[in-house]
């Protein structure tokens, strides 16, 4: 697995993993439930978007990851 894949693939998880947290969210009445999991949810986000920028980075340093697509 290449490193474009891999860094990918971790991209696509921390975006999974904002949904879950944002869907905990709206599930739960509890307050401070609802307020951790809007947190974790926008670090993921955060680390989403660190990951995408990481992305763009290589592609642009690396130009056949853009065949692969």
């Amino acid at each position: 697995m290449t490193t474009i894949n891999k860094l990918e693939q971790a991209l696509a998880s921390a975006k999974g993993l904002s949904a879950d947290l944002k869907t905990f969210s709206m599930d739960t009445d509890d307050k401070n439930a609802k307020q951790m999991f809007n947190m974790l949810a926008t670090n993921a986000e955060n680390m989403a978007q660190m990951l995408q920028n990481r992305v763009n980075f290589v592609k642009s340093e690396e130009p056949q990851y853009n065949q692969q697509q």
